[in-house]
């Protein structure tokens, strides 16, 4: 795990206070030099989240890693959900493959 990663995992955890957390680095999976650290995918169950539509959950998120994205994040997929919601679901569909830019 990077130093990128592992800032994004504290923060959200501090903010959120989830009940499973999940970062990953997918940068390796795209056209980026070795050890970068610029596509992640997050999975994030909180009951932060209960009552509040998609667009305030990613925007929450957004707020919270705001620096990250300015600097350092190229491409962010979220998946967020609550303890309930995540209950009916266990998993996340995979990322597509890298298109290479082109």
């Amino acid at each position: 795990m990077g130093p990128l990663e592992t800032g994004i995992t504290q923060k959200l955890a501090k903010a959120f206070s989830p009940a499973y957390l999940e970062v990953i680095n997918e940068s390796a999976s795209h056209n980026v030099p070795e050890g970068s650290e610029s596509h992640f995918k997050i999975i994030i169950v909180s009951e932060f989240f209960c009552e509040k539509p998609a667009v305030k959950r990613h925007q929450a998120i957004y707020a919270e890693l705001s620096q990250e994205l300015k600097d350092s994040i190229h491409a962010l997929s979220l998946f967020v959900y609550t303890q309930e919601e995540w209950k009916g679901l266990g998993s996340v569909p995979k990322s597509p493959k890298c298109m290479g830019g082109t």
